[in-house]
């Protein structure tokens, strides 16, 4: 059977446009196990190689209505798309010219025509594995990205990330004239450091852990939630005016007090203090460091009015 690494059926899609050659290429790849998919012309066998969850083999004749076999590898891989397609076509021309041509159209191997069955089989096999480990090589570099860009204990954003995304987005309002929308919170937690100290380390990690669970579960949908450092946390938001930034924070920091924190045999209330600002409408350089220090004051200011509180730069405590 055609079974994947995971155990999945693979999809093969065979294009030929000769029905006595279609169905014996149908019949030859399902009996390998492959979910066949057949097409009777390339036009169609180009919309199946570029729709939604297409195979990821194909078995393509040169010459056939539409599109030629060479042209929709032409097309495939103009489009550089992933994950990879794996094409193999078929032609009864004979000479190194065409190879050459297909091969530099994208055609990953190439078969002369009358097909024998077993080294059919055997180009097909060998394209799968080839498939089978540009997936491993794909998981490879997710993982490597999800540790660049992840803070590994609590596996939101980390501080390069997410003040990444903080320039992106001043960038992208500032094209369209809106910097004024974009929006940070500073948040930290209460007291953090007796917590620390009385229950230890590995549950103060344990309650960091939860706490970033509170703040993505009181973001909107389209917010950013990164660990600035230690125990502070910044949250990217835009579309937001001074009330939305005042009511997504109210609702962050009532998510985290209202129910304490199990860790081991401890029941841990958690608090925590929240400064909010808004971009002010302007220059571009250096908004986001002037940004996030705004916010930063009114983060001080909340702790300084006794903490478990929200404080936005405009509030009096702020401006006193």
């Amino acid at each position: 059977m055609a079974l994947g690494t995971e155990g999945r059926r693979w999809k093969l899609l065979v294009a030929e446009d000769e029905l006595v050659s279609r169905t014996l290429l149908t019949r030859l790849a399902s009996s390998w196990g492959y979910e066949v998919i057949a097409v009777e012309d390339g036009v169609r066998a180009l919309e199946m190689l570029e729709g939604d969850d297409p195979p990821r083999l194909a078995v393509l004749d040169w010459m056939m209505p539409g599109l030629d076999g060479v042209e929709v590898c032409r097309r495939i891989r103009d489009v550089r798309r992933e994950p990879y397609i794996y094409l193999i076509v078929l032609t009864a021309l004979q000479e190194r010219e065409k190879l050459v041509e297909a091969l530099e159209a994208g055609a990953d191997d190439f078969l002369t025509k009358p097909v024998q069955p077993h080294e059919l089989e055997l180009r097909i096999r060998a394209g799968r594995r080839i498939l089978e480990l540009e997936e491993q090589l794909i998981e490879a570099r997710e993982a490597l990205r999800e540790l660049a860009t992840h803070d590994p204990l609590t596996r939101i954003w980390n501080r390069r990330a997410i003040l990444e995304i903080l320039d992106k987005e001043i960038a992208r309002a500032s094209r369209k004239g809106g910097t004024a929308d974009v929006c940070v919170l500073m948040i930290d937690v209460d007291h953090f450091k007796a917590v620390n100290d009385r229950l230890g380390h590995l549950s103060g990690d344990q309650i960091l852990t939860h706490v970033a669970d509170r703040i993505r579960s009181g973001v909107r949908r389209h917010d950013e939630v990164g660990r600035y450092g230690g125990e502070e946390f910044l949250v990217v938001l835009s579309g937001c005016g001074e009330e939305g930034l005042r009511t997504v924070a109210e609702r962050i920091r009532t998510g985290v007090a209202e129910r304490p924190f199990n860790v081991g045999d401890h029941t841990i209330p958690v608090t925590i203090s929240i400064g909010g600002a808004r971009m002010s409408e302007g220059t571009v350089e250096g908004a986001a460091t002037s940004l996030i220090g705004r916010a930063d004051r009114a983060l001080y200011a909340a702790k300084e009015a006794g903490r478990n509180r929200v404080i936005l730069e405009g509030d009096p405590e702020v401006q006193g």
